[in-house]
């Protein structure tokens, strides 16, 4: 079915509530449940056979917006506020979890919005921080749940945090890789990508090993924060052929859509030996500005159908008519399925401010504009890239 079609398919919420939680970590219920928000999540298995859909949104109360119109949005250069005043961003998050076409659901993701909250009043943190991360499984959930419940942990307690954080991220994905395999009531085999998103003040870090991807909406412009690692781009191939590996028809060896994951270690031999497939992440370091306005991050089942920039517009559209990451996130999962999307969807938005995105107001000319405002913001990154 096209992209332009009517049809919408039925959404069964489990879990997801708009009252001030701070931490959400999502999973899918054993049954449908009807579509009303509940006082608290169930907590169960993925579902086998039943398309239920999963949202939540952790955030404060806010006042409902009804007076703005929709806004595709550009890059602007004038500040919102003050610029002698010190920014401080707020953290309001929403996701939602899809299980699509797919016989079950394997995509996993957790909120967390207020990370001193959540480590403990004597953690050596600083305020306000927030973590956030979706993986997408495969050959199973064991992967996807293990990571899950477990890559805070490693990166907290690892020896370099949070004095040398980008180590200690790197240390807490190649650790948590490790004791995946040493766990043995859990299946080796599975696998999974893993996305997360570390912010504290200012500064935030995306790492990345896998095909899901971080996406920074900046004044409606989209910034693409983590790169996938498919094995056909040229940095991956390279990697994977030094090592002694394949691409063939896309696939790691003949067997993976992905050149990095966690866990796969029926392809990853013993520990610590070098390996095409690495669980190695790659991070990208950001200092937030009163111009970032929120975050997507996304398994791959939704940027196979839309672009970073289509996202990020439809998003910036959505906050400014009722400024609600949850709702949002539905709409993204929503828009995907329209479009056909063959795989489980999960998505999470996080906005760094309480009100919603400006609109922007767009200079008058005496002739009339032929091209969309997203057209302009793609035109932009052109002209950009070639200076």
């Amino acid at each position: 079915m096209s992209a332009g079609t009517d049809y919408t398919p039925p959404l069964s919420i489990v879990g997801g509530s708009y009252r001030n939680v701070n931490v959400t970590v999502m999973r899918d219920d054993k049954s449908e449940t009807q579509e009303v928000l509940k006082e608290s999540p169930n907590i169960g298995k993925p579902p086998r056979h039943v398309s239920a859909i999963r949202h939540s949104v952790s955030s404060a109360q806010l006042n409902h917006v009804t007076d703005l119109e929709y806004d595709v949005g550009i890059v602007s250069s004038k500040s919102p506020s003050d610029g002698n005043s010190i920014y401080v961003p707020i953290f309001r998050s929403g996701s939602c979890s899809e299980i699509g076409s797919k016989p079950y659901m394997e995509d996993e993701h957790i909120c967390i919005d207020n990370l001193l909250e959540h480590l403990g009043a004597t953690a050596n943190f600083p305020s306000p921080g927030a973590f956030y991360g979706v993986f997408d499984g495969h050959g199973g959930t064991d992967a996807a749940s293990f990571i899950r419940e477990n890559i805070l942990r490693f990166i907290v307690e690892d020896i370099d945090f949070p004095f040398c954080t980008e180590k200690a991220i790197k240390s807490a994905f190649l650790n948590a890789d490790h004791a995946f395999a040493d766990d043995g009531s859990l299946d080796s085999s599975s696998g999974t990508t893993a996305l997360t998103a570390l912010v504290f003040g200012r500064t935030m870090l995306i790492a990345n090993a896998g095909d899901c991807r971080a996406v920074l909406g900046k004044r409606g412009r989209a910034i693409e924060l983590s790169k996938d690692h498919k094995p056909n781009s040229i940095s991956e191939r390279l990697r994977i052929e030094k090592l002694g590996g394949v691409v063939y028809d896309g696939y790691l060896n003949g067997q993976l859509s992905v050149a990095r994951a966690l866990g796969d270690w029926h392809m990853k031999g013993h520990k610590g030996s070098s390996c095409p497939l690495s669980a190695e992440p790659e991070l990208q370091e950001t200092i937030l500005s009163e111009e970032d306005e929120f975050l997507i991050l996304g398994c791959d089942g939704l940027w196979d159908v839309m672009s970073s920039q289509c996202a990020v517009t439809m998003a910036r559209k959505e906050l400014m008519l009722h400024n609600d990451p949850e709702r949002c996130s539905r709409e993204l999962v929503r828009e995907a399925l329209k479009r056909n999307s063959c795989d489980n969807l999960t998505v999470i938005v996080v906005c760094f401010s309480a009100d919603p995105p400006p609109r922007i107001e767009f200079p008058k000319f005496k002739f009339s504009r032929s091209i969309s405002a997203e057209g302009l913001n793609l035109l932009q990154e052109a002209l950009d890239s070639s200076v």
